[in-house]
C-alpha cells in the first residue's frame, strides 16, 4: 500500500496534515521530501541551457578556440597582440 501524506516535524514527531486511514500501531516507511526544494520540471535540455544563455563570462574566441580552453591544445587561430 503506498499513501502520500502532508506532516509537519514539530521537532520530536511527525504529525499529519489531515486524518490518516491506517490501523493504530502499523508500521510504515517514511520518505521525507521538503516541499521548500526545487521539483522537477518538464524543462527539457534546450530550454535549460536557453536560460543559462549569457550567463557565463569568458574570453571573447571561446567558440572558436573551445579545444584550447578546455583541453589545453595550442589555438587554431592566434590573434596579433596590440
Amino acid at each position: 500500500m503506498e499513501k502520500t501524506l502532508t506532516v509537519v516535524f514539530d521537532g520530536s514527531v511527525f504529525r499529519p496534515a489531515e486524518p490518516v486511514d491506517l490501523v493504530p500501531n502499523t508500521s510504515c516507511v517514511i520518505r521525507i521530501l521538503s516541499q521548500t526544494s526545487p521539483r522537477r520540471t518538464s524543462e527539457d535540455a534546450w530550454d535549460v541551457l536557453d536560460q543559462m544563455t549569457g550567463t557565463v563570462d569568458g574570453p571573447e574566441d571561446w567558440s572558436a578556440e573551445h579545444d584550447h580552453y578546455l583541453y589545453r591544445t595550442p589555438k587554431r587561430h592566434e590573434v596579433p597582440e596590440g
